[in-house]
């Protein structure tokens, strides 16, 4: 199982938010602090904002900030938001391949099988669980206010 960059970025501002969640930050700042796009960091941080994970104030001053405590936001909750799909073989997405064996295949139930376990695991964590007690990802990601 392999998440998109879309869902890696939005799982790192996300944790980049919550270790700084005294203040706002801004999409450069967190950009920079992982040496990513700041253009694509910008469209993940629209999606969190529409999905309610994100609050955006906008001016000068502005930035973004949790839109709800880090223990009320579900790590497989965002997972399934920012994911197009998890057809990870071409038989999930309603039969458009065209492969031999699918009238007797067991895979895809067992593929079925491992997708439901992995969003379950990930079901199991809060971003809170991410961060807490977690000094040296503080370390890593707090910024000195400017």
């Amino acid at each position: 199982m392999r998440l998109n960059l879309q869902t890696d970025y939005a799982l790192r501002l996300l944790m980049h938010l919550a270790v700084n969640e005294d203040r706002l930050c801004t999409i450069a700042e967190a950009a920079a602090r992982y040496d990513i796009s700041k253009n694509h960091l910008m469209k993940v941080a629209h999606l969190l904002g529409r999905e309610g994970f994100i609050e955006t104030v906008r001016g000068r001053t502005g930035g973004l900030r949790l839109a709800r405590p880090p223990a009320h936001i579900n790590v497989g909750d965002v997972v399934r938001r920012m994911e197009a799909d998890f057809a990870i073989v071409e038989c999930f997405d309603g039969g458009a391949g065209e492969c031999l064996i699918t009238p007797s295949c067991r895979l895809k139930s067992v593929l079925h099988e491992a997708v439901k376990a992995f969003l379950a695991a990930l079901d199991g964590y809060t971003l809170d669980d991410l961060i807490r007690r977690n000094g040296r990802l503080r370390q890593l990601l707090e910024e000195e206010a400017a």
